[in-house]
Parts: C-alpha cells; sequence; structure tokens
C-alpha cells in the first residue's frame, strides 16, 4: 500500500496522541532526503523520521538507528537554527491530502514569539519538506529547491511565498456528510476502486479496491458499509499482508488482498518500520556504496581477467621443452634452413627422426630464429618459478573480493564506512579526508541469544571478523562459517553448546552468506582453538581444522527472533 491519504490521517492521530507539547532535542538529516527530529515528549524522547525519499515517502516515529554526516548540510543547519528547543503544538492534514503541517512556537533571540511550520508533502518523487514562517507565508528553506523552471505552478526556493499543492475537487471522507456520500456512491457509473478515487480524496489504490469489495458484497447496504469501513478505522490494527506477489501495510485488514501470511503491529510506525526497514536500508546502501561496489567489482574483474592470462601462462609452459628442442633442431640443421622461409621441415632426433614443420619469421637469420625460440623456453621457464605463487594470490585476491561483494550486498548503511575504512586500509581506496576526517565509531557485530539463552556473536565485514575470531573469542568458544562461501564469521560463547544453539548459529551463519536464499547450506563447525590465520593473509581470511559440517536452510524470521 502506499502512503494515501487514510494513511496519513491515521499516523496524525498516532502523533498526535505521543508528541503534542514536546520540545525538539536533536535535529539531524543522515540522508539527503529524510530529517529525524528527536522529540522529547511525556518523559521520553521520541525519533520523529520525516522522509521524502521519491520511493518511500513516509512520516512516522523510528526506532532505527542512523550515521550522521561529518558535515550537517545546509537545510539541517536551517532548522537548527529556527527549530532546535521549539514546542510542537500540533500536526495538521491538509485536507485528506497526504500534506502535513507541523506546528512549532519558539522565542527568537529577542524574546518575540515565532510561529515555525514545518511542511511535509508525501507525493512520491515530488516529495518535499520545507520550513515555513507562518506569519509571512515565505519559505525559508526547502530539503529540495526547486524554481520555476522546473515547476511553472510553484517554486520551492528560500523567500518564495508558499503556495500548497493543487487541491482536488474531491470529498474528503473524513469530513463529508452522510448525504454527500450516499449521493456519491448512487450515482457511481461503476462501482470500482477507481471510480471511488475520482470522486473521494486521499483514497490509495488498495484502499478504494478494499471499500469497492465491501460495497459489492452489500450493494444494498453502501452507506452503513461505508460507515463501519470508517468506524473500523478509528481503532487501527495496523498489519503487514503478505500476498504471492507484493507485500502491503494497511492500517486495518484488508480481505481483498488475499494476503498468504499477515502480522500484526502495535502501532502505525512499528508497522512502518518493519515494513521499510530492509527496503530502505538496501536503498540507502546502494546510494552510499555505489562507489564502492563499483571499484570493487571493478577490480573483481580485473583479476578475474590476470587469473586467465596467469593460467594460460602455466599452461604455455607445458610445451617450454618444446621450444627448447625446436631451438637445438635449428642449430643442428642450420644448413638446411633456408633464409627468408616461413617454415622448415627437419628430422627430429628426440622423435625417432620423424618430419617436424618448425614456424620461422622469413625477417631472420636461422641462427635469429634458433635463438628466439631458446628466449622463449628461457622466458617460459622463468615464469613457472614464479607463475604458480601469482596464481595463488590472485585467487586469494578474488576470494577477498567476493567477501567485500557479500558484505556489501549484507552491510547496513552504517556499516559502508566501515567497508570503505578497510578497503583504504588495503590500498583499494585513497583516503580522500585523511586529515579533516573525525575519528568514526565502529559498527559492532551483531548479538543474537539463541533458545537456551547462550550469546552468539556475528561480524557485518572483514575487520569484524578478525576482531571476533582473533580477539573476542576464548579458545573455548566455537566457530561458524558458510563453507567455502563469502560470509560472516559466527561465534557461540560457549564451549559446551547444545545441539539446538549450534543448529540455530549455523542457521544465522548461512543467512549472513552470500547463500541466503538458498537451500541446504553447508556450514562449517569448529572451535576457535583450530583456526589460525596465515601470515599477510587478507583481513578475513583463515584456515581450519578438525571441522564439522552441517547443512541448514536459512529463514529471516527464525533469524530475527534471536537477534538481541
Amino acid at each position: 500500500m502506499s502512503f494515501d491519504g487514510v494513511f496519513t490521517h491515521l499516523m496524525v492521530k498516532e502523533l498526535s496522541e505521543e508528541l503534542i507539547h514536546g520540545r525538539i532535542n536533536k535535529i539531524q538529516q543522515p540522508y539527503e532526503n529524510e530529517i529525524v527530529l528527536i522529540i522529547r515528549s511525556k518523559g521520553k524522547n521520541h525519533k520523529l523520521l520525516l522522509s521524502a525519499h521519491p520511493n518511500y515517502a513516509r512520516v512516522q516515529l523510528t526506532s532505527m538507528n542512523y550515521l550522521n554526516p561529518d558535515t550537517p548540510p545546509n537545510f539541517v543547519m536551517m532548522l537548527r537554527k529556527y527549530l532546535d528547543g521549539a514546542i510542537l503544538e500540533q500536526i495538521e492534514q491538509l485536507d485528506n491530502d497526504r500534506v502535513l503541517h507541523f506546528n512549532f512556537k519558539k522565542r527568537d533571540e529577542l524574546g518575540d514569539l515565532q510561529q515555525i511550520v514545518l511542511v511535509v508533502e508525501l507525493m512520491g518523487r515530488h516529495s518535499t519538506v520545507l520550513l515555513l514562517n507562518k506569519e509571512t507565508g515565505k519559505i525559508l528553506d526547502a530539503i529540495k529547491h526547486i524554481g520555476s523552471a522546473h515547476n511553472t505552478y510553484r517554486s520551492l526556493l528560500p523567500g518564495a511565498e508558499y503556495i500548497a499543492p493543487p487541491k482536488q475537487d474531491t470529498l474528503n471522507p473524513f469530513t463529508a456528510s452522510d448525504t454527500q456520500i450516499f449521493e456519491k456512491l448512487s450515482t457511481l457509473p461503476e462501482l470500482n476502486g477507481k471510480a471511488l478515487q475520482q470522486r473521494f480524496q486521499g483514497l490509495g489504490k488498495d484502499t478504494a479496491d478494499e471499500l469497492a469489495a465491501r460495497l459489492n458484497e452489500k450493494p444494498n447496504e453502501k452507506l452503513p458499509v461505508w460507515q463501519a469501513f470508517f468506524n473500523e478505522l478509528q481503532a487501527p490494527v495496523p498489519t503487514y499482508i503478505q500476498t504471492e506477489q507484493k507485500e502491503f501495510f494497511t492500517p486495518i485488514l484488508y480481505p481483498s488482498l488475499h494476503g498468504i501470511e499477515l502480522t500484526t503491529y502495535p502501532s502505525l510506525s512499528t508497522l512502518l518500520d518493519a515494513f521499510y526497514h530492509e527496503k530502505a536500508e538496501r536503498d540507502r546502501v546502494k546510494q552510499q556504496g555505489s562507489e564502492l561496489l563499483k571499484k570493487v567489482e571493478n577490480e573483481y574483474k580485473r583479476n578475474q581477467l590476470k587469473l586467465k592470462k596467469r593460467q594460460q601462462t602455466l599452461a604455455d609452459s607445458e610445451n617450454a621443452e618444446e621450444f627448447r628442442q625446436k631451438g637445438e633442431l635449428l642449430t643442428t640443421f642450420m644448413t638446411q634452413v633456408p633464409r627468408g622461409a616461413t617454415a622448415v621441415q627437419l628430422e627430429n632426433y628426440y622423435d625417432e627422426n620423424r618430419l617436424i614443420e618448425i614456424a620461422l619469421d622469413p625477417a631472420l637469420t636461422p641462427n635469429q630464429n634458433a635463438q628466439k625460440y631458446f628466449q622463449r623456453y628461457q622466458k617460459l621457464r622463468n615464469a613457472v618459478k614464479l607463475i604458480g605463487e601469482q596464481i595463488r594470490e590472485t585467487k586469494e585476491e578474488l576470494t577477498y573480493l567476493e567477501s567485500i561483494l557479500s558484505q556489501l550486498e549484507l552491510a547496513g548503511p552504517m556499516d559502508i564506512h566501515v567497508i570503505r575504512e578497510e578497503l583504504v586500509e588495503q590500498g583499494y581506496l585513497k583516503n580522500r579526508n585523511l586529515k579533516t576526517r573525525k575519528k568514526e565509531k565502529k559498527s559492532q557485530p551483531e548479538h543474537f541469544l539463541s533458545s537456551d539463552g547462550t550469546e552468539i556473536l556475528v561480524g557485518k565485514n572483514n575487520l569484524q571478523n578478525d576482531q571476533l575470531t582473533l580477539r573476542t573469542a576464548r579458545k573455548t568458544d566455537y566457530w561458524l562459517h558458510a563453507k567455502d562461501i563469502p560470509g560472516s564469521h559466527v561465534i557461540i560463547r560457549s564451549n559446551e553448546p547444545s545441539e539446538t544453539t549450534i543448529l540455530e548459529a549455523a542457521e544465522i551463519a548461512a543467512y549472513y552468506s552470500k547463500y541466503r536464499y538458498s537451500a541446504q547450506v553447508p556450514v562449517d563447525f569448529v572451535q576457535v582453538k583450530h583456526i589460525r590465520k596465515p601470515n599477510g593473509a587478507k583481513p578475513g581470511y583463515v584456515i581450519y581444522e578438525n571441522q564439522t559440517t552441517y547443512y541448514v536452510t536459512p529463514y529471516e524470521e527464525n533469524v530475527l527472533k534471536l537477534k538481541k
């Protein structure tokens, strides 16, 4: 479901109950299109997310953690100037549209009371957040600057007069009278979701289709069915619905969606956290990690080509003896080799005097052709001494890069900077902010608890993997890792883990591996004392012995239940 006018109406009610008369303690802009306000209300801090993301625009309370940029963007600096310490007086919805006004009051430097409005418009790719002086109606700043060249209807620029989005000539279902609603429903040419959307404001496709389905079940009781639906909305049962093709979030159960999996949540905000968490995280990682991903993919392709060339050199070296023999034959029978020829046939005394054809460079003398074969022989002989070691190093490099690609696939936004630091440390990237960059807090391993209460630790990148396995873990703890597959190091903090804990940890190891979505993933299980790191090995690389291999199928819901 989209964040439609109905959902917005209910979200305003939920936020108002929690936040009205609260004071802003902190303002953050962790990502380009998202603002986080920390509001102190009713004795606790609430984290309010205002997202103008083109795909995930929404307003909600959230429990997600965000990593803020080193340099605050201009827009958040403006918000801090006008809203830091401000009191939230009211949250309004513009009719039943997806436009919210957060009304704040705050005294300025002279002690005069200011009325400031934070406007949030949730309109897909046109979504925005802007700061408005209520008295003058002028825009103080906007998260996206849009001039008249891009929008002839209005400008969203500092100093411009704020013009609300165009109004729709439709009924607000929450304020319209029963007579108006009955008249609209009675005159519909066809009772379907699209027709309802054309006559009533703020109905998303899913809400309109659900209403149409209910109305069609009782065509002679349209108004009672309508009233029953909106009465049901007054006590929301936030629901996650999984159908065969798609996921939906709804304020109450929508039977018309034919869900095969239903999960209810205590609030609309917790529902949105569950629905958007992975989607938004993936999108942020894609944005922030695109440079890293491109760099690592290029390095991976380069090393694949390098490996192919070195393997070809190794294969060619097997023919080195043939080059030496041809050089010897040309030297022995030099008088029989005509000048300017492209090839010559000579008796091969290495093969019972059978004739052998030897290719020649017509521009070279017979002696020079012989020397050329000796040179090729010597070059291959010298190369074979190094090529084996070079192939081993290249394969290790590819394994390491595969692990980085896997980690980028599994990483959250707060892990990207750690992976970047690792790539800088390994020489793949230059540290562009060597002097100015402040020391960032390292992301921590994930913590899980098995069903019997045993602690399980999971590294989310190679630096954490090394730290966990080589420093944090005791020699008597147990270690798990997907067998021969890029993935996380998993530590069971016990010297005698139960079989249940082992299987749960194995499922976690499979889930945090490249084969997350595969069945029967092999996972090695071994005590830490049997693990060692070779000298000079890349981060995250270890060797081990005496392992036992388990085969498990990872299920996300099982893993998340164990997460602390």
